[in-house]
């Protein structure tokens, strides 16, 4: 038979092979060609396991963590050596439930009477004598009937709520390390020996179980403190349990009991009272510059005018600018060692201009206002030559708002900070969650094909690139926020599927972006899909993706 074999080097090598190898055996074979570990692999565009026998011609794709589903066939591999790891040290009613993502890894609940740092310690290192063992991890492709019945025995309810309510969600992914068994919906590593990084923390009342990023897949960052993003995650696990929806299973029964409309007010109303909580915050401080940032699909552009009515509602008249407009003239922009313009990094902002003319609107004087011309790639003056009286914020939305470099010529005094994403705690069930990266992809594939007609498999190529992006110039900054805003709307992923599903499904096995499109509609098969969204309102910010929204065209 013969093998093409892609490699995280770039490198591709075709070889004839006389007997059945595996990828792992490649793996050994072309390791100087693999910087990282490898942790999956793709055979004729379809994710396997590294254990996979390949026994006719094909072509292999080997992944290190910096493919998102070798990412999440790490992080489930690691979620089944943490549990074991918990059973064993903690006794076997110590139940486990990973709650979200947070300062680079998971954290994590035990239902223990206290959680302690000599826990951590012995927790981690039992992991890591299993690793060291090198404890094997076998994979069962099941059935969803036999599925609940294996969860008959040790499932939850919410893991057997889950295949009653999602039709579509017919098989999975039975998985064992040494009597420790749970269900998965990626494909987990073949031994414990893979898992070798990764360290345990206390956290609050929970655990921290953190492992490499993609951005450096060969060691766990270092700890960082994100108190914020904690307690915002947690403010959304209160709205939840108002709204009696915590879990995939309950939104879906509410959905197929049609008793979803409820939730969708709910969901808004809460939004308004958040916008509003903040716009009370910035009259009270007396704050001028409102500095607006977040990740991509975050629904930046909602927000803003929202906060901008809101601010009107209690006396305010608030002006509304973008940092889009004060791009740097392509002719100034300066190539880097390759020749490229970098347009997303703060480079590309005409920081003199923009800090000159917030100075003058603040002092009352005239500024001429720039439009950004993305075409010609020059600013245009002329059009909004304006001041604003001394009571007067000015809204700011862009990627850099919380980059401290854009505003240092603006007194600190004067600055009220905002951090936009859709920070879910709706989990799949106790040991799934839901990455907030995939719910604002998904967003982003539906505005794209509606309002640029762009393929999912474009969305989907430059999604990587956006991803990069935002860790340089978006998620080091947002500990400067004042306030988090989170813009997850509880419903919408049961929203977003109907939208979503046929346009991942028109991508076809011969295209690159296969794979990845088949792991989303594997996502979205959790979902029971609301059809009829004409009870969402038209100032919602998921409306910014499907469409309907008076706030943006």
């Amino acid at each position: 038979m013969r093998l093409t074999v892609n490699l995280p080097d770039g490198s591709t090598i075709e070889k004839q092979y006389d007997t059945p190898v595996t990828p792992e055996d490649l793996i050994r074979e072309y390791a100087s060609h693999c910087p990282y570990q490898i942790l999956s692999c793709r055979i004729d565009n379809q994710n396997r396991r590294l254990d996979t026998a390949i026994e006719s011609d094909c072509t292999v794709d080997l992944l290190d963590l910096r493919d998102p589903y070798a990412n999440m066939s790490y992080q489930a591999s690691l979620t089944l050596l943490y549990l074991k790891a918990v059973r064993e040290e903690l006794g076997p009613k110590a139940r486990v439930t990973i709650a979200n993502s947070l300062s680079k890894g998971l954290f994590t609940q035990i239902r223990i009477s206290s959680v302690t740092d000599d826990i951590a310690v012995r927790i981690e290192k039992r992991m890591r004598d299993y690793v060291e063992q090198n404890l094997p991890v076998t994979e069962k492709r099941i059935t969803a009937a036999e599925a609940m019945e294996f969860l008959q025995k040790d499932g939850s309810e919410h893991e057997k709520a889950l295949f009653k309510t999602a039709s579509e969600l017919t098989e999975a992914n039975l998985c064992e390390m040494d009597g420790e068994e749970c269900i998965f919906y990626v494909h987990t590593l073949p031994s414990a020996g893979y898992m070798d990084l990764f360290n345990i923390r206390r956290y609050r009342n929970g655990m921290l179980l953190r492992f490499p990023h993609p951005s450096d897949p060969s060691v766990v960052p270092e700890y960082e403190e994100q108190r914020m993003l904690y307690e915002t995650f947690s403010e959304e696990l209160h709205w939840e349990q108002l709204m009696g929806c915590t879990f995939v299973s309950d939104l879906n029964q509410k959905v197929l009991k049609n008793d979803f409309r409820e939730l969708v007010m709910l969901s808004e109303a809460l939004h308004e009272k958040k916008v509003a909580e903040i716009a009370q915050m910035i009259h009270d401080q007396k704050k001028r510059i409102i500095l607006i940032a977040g990740p991509s699909s975050s629904g930046k552009t909602s927000f803003a005018k929202r906060l901008c009515i809101q601010l009107r509602v209690i006396g305010l008249r608030p002006l509304y600018l973008g940092t889009d407009d004060y791009f740097l003239d392509r002719a100034d922009m300066v190539p880097d060692e390759n020749g490229n313009l970098d347009f997303e990094g703060l480079s590309a902002v005409d920081i003199g201009l923009f800090t000159e003319q917030m100075n003058a609107l603040l002092a009352g004087k005239k500024a001429d206002i720039p439009e950004f011309d993305f075409i010609t790639g020059s600013k245009i003056f002329g059009k909004r030559i304006m001041s604003i009286d001394e009571s007067q914020p000015i809204v700011i939305e862009g990627i850099h708002g919380l980059n401290p470099k854009l505003t240092e010529g603006i007194p600190d005094g004067q600055k009220f900070r905002i951090y936009i994403s859709p920070l879910t705690q709706l989990n799949i069930d106790q040991h799934h969650r839901i990455p907030t990266t995939d719910a604002r992809m998904l967003r982003r594939l539906v505005r794209d094909s509606r309002t640029r007609g762009r393929s999912a498999a474009v969305t989907i190529s430059s999604w990587p690139s956006v991803r990069a992006g935002e860790e340089v110039n978006i998620f080091p900054y947002n500990s400067e926020a004042d306030v988090f805003f989170n813009s997850q709307c509880l419903y919408e992923l049961a929203v977003l599927k109907k939208y979503a599903k046929p346009l991942l499904e028109a991508i076809t096995p011969a295209e690159k972006e296969y794979s990845e499109a088949q792991r989303m509609l594997q996502f979205l098969k959790f979902f029971v899909s609301i059809e009829d969204d004409s009870v969402i309102a038209n100032n919602s910010i998921i409306r910014e993706f499907i469409g309907g929204s008076i706030l943006v065209d």
